[in-house]
C-alpha cells in the first residue's frame, strides 16, 4: 500500500487525495491490462481517463444509497474548503519558501509512518514494518525530526497504510458508501478506521491540546496547500465532481488494500465487495 499523506480534518484531505491519485491508478490499471502485470489507480488523481470524469447523476449507485444525505454533505465540505480551507492555503503557499514549505510536509509526513509502521504489523507485514520503522528512525535522527527525508534516498521507500485498509486486509466489507462532515469521502469501514487512526497519531498524546490543535491545523494547511493545482485540475474535468470523487475513493482503497494488485474484474469487485 503505497503513499499516504497525514490524513484528517476539513475539506477532506481524502477528496484531494483521491483526485490525485486517480490519474496515476487509472493509466497503470490499463497497462497492467494490456500487459497482464499491472493494475492501479492511487488517490485523488483525476482524470482518470475523461470517461471517468464525465460522468452525470443519471443511475443510481447500490453502493451510494445515502446519495441524497451524501450530496448534502458534500456541499457543505466543498463550501467550507472553497471559502474557508483554499483561500488560507493559497496565502501559506505564497508566504513559505518552497525549502521552508517541503520541511514542513517531510515533517508531518514522518510522523505518519509511526501509523504506517503499526498498520504493517496488524497487517502481517514485518518486512515492510522494518522498512517504515527504519525510515522514521532515520529521519527523526539524520533527518532532523524528520524535516529533511534523507531515508528515501537510503533507499526506504515510502508506504501508505492505515487502520482502514487493515479491516479491510482482515476482511471486513466496505459497506455503504458516506461523506464525513470535514474529512469527506468515507465508507462504514473507513469510519471505523479513522478512530483507529487517530489512536495510532503522536500529536494524540501530547499533552498540551493547544500544541495538538495547532500542529493538526498546520499539517492540513500544509496538505491543502500541496494539492490545489490537483483539486483546481478536478473542477476543470469532472461534469459531477461528487461521483468522480465517489469512484474514486473506492478504486483508490481497492488499489491500496490490495497494494496496487487489485483484481482484474474491478466493476465486479466494487459491485460484490461494498456490501458481502
Amino acid at each position: 500500500m503505497q503513499e499516504d499523506d497525514f490524513s484528517e480534518i476539513i475539506p477532506s484531505p481524502n477528496e484531494i487525495q483521491i483526485c490525485g491519485d486517480l490519474f496515476t491508478t487509472k493509466t497503470k490499471m490499463k497497462n497492467k491490462k494490456l500487459l497482464r502485470s499491472s493494475d492501479l489507480l492511487l488517490v485523488v488523481g483525476l482524470i482518470s481517463g475523461l470517461s471517468g470524469c464525465a460522468t452525470t447523476s443519471e443511475y443510481a449507485d447500490e453502493r451510494d444509497p445515502l446519495q441524497s444525505v451524501n450530496r448534502a454533505v458534500y456541499e457543505f465540505n466543498d463550501a467550507l474548503d472553497e471559502y474557508a480551507l483554499k483561500p488560507i492555503a493559497k496565502g501559506y503557499q505564497w508566504v513559505m519558501p518552497g525549502f521552508a514549505d517541503r520541511g514542513v510536509t517531510n515533517f508531518f509526513g514522518n510522523l505518519d509512518d509511526v501509523r504506517v509502521t503499526i498498520n504493517d504489523l496488524l497487517q502481517f507485514k514485518p518486512g515492510q514494518a522494518g522498512e517504515d520503522g527504519s525510515r522514521f528512525l532515520i529521519n527523526t535522527t539524520l533527518g532532523i525530526a524528520g524535516f529533511m527525508d534523507v531515508a528515501t534516498g537510503f533507499g526506504f521507500e515510502k508506504h501508505n497504510e492505515d487502520f482502514g485498509q487493515t479491516l479491510g486486509v482482515w476482511g471486513v466489507p466496505t459497506g455503504p458508501y458516506i461523506v464525513l462532515p470535514l474529512f469527506g469521502p468515507s465508507s462504514v469501514r473507513g469510519a471505523f478506521g479513522l478512530a483507529g487512526d487517530y489512536a495510532a497519531a503522536p500529536v494524540t498524546y501530547l499533552v498540551d491540546w493547544d500544541a495538538a490543535l495547532a500542529l493538526g491545523a498546520v499539517a492540513l494547511i500544509d496538505f491543502r496547500a500541496d494539492n490545489l493545482s490537483v483539486t483546481d485540475l478536478v473542477d476543470e474535468a469532472a461534469l459531477d465532481k461528487y461521483e468522480f470523487l465517489r469512484d474514486g475513493y473506492f478504486q483508490h482503497r481497492e488499489y491500496l488494500i490490495y497494494d496496487g494488485n487489485p483484481p482484474e474484474d474491478d466493476d465486479e469487485f466494487f459491485e460484490e465487495e461494498a456490501f458481502e
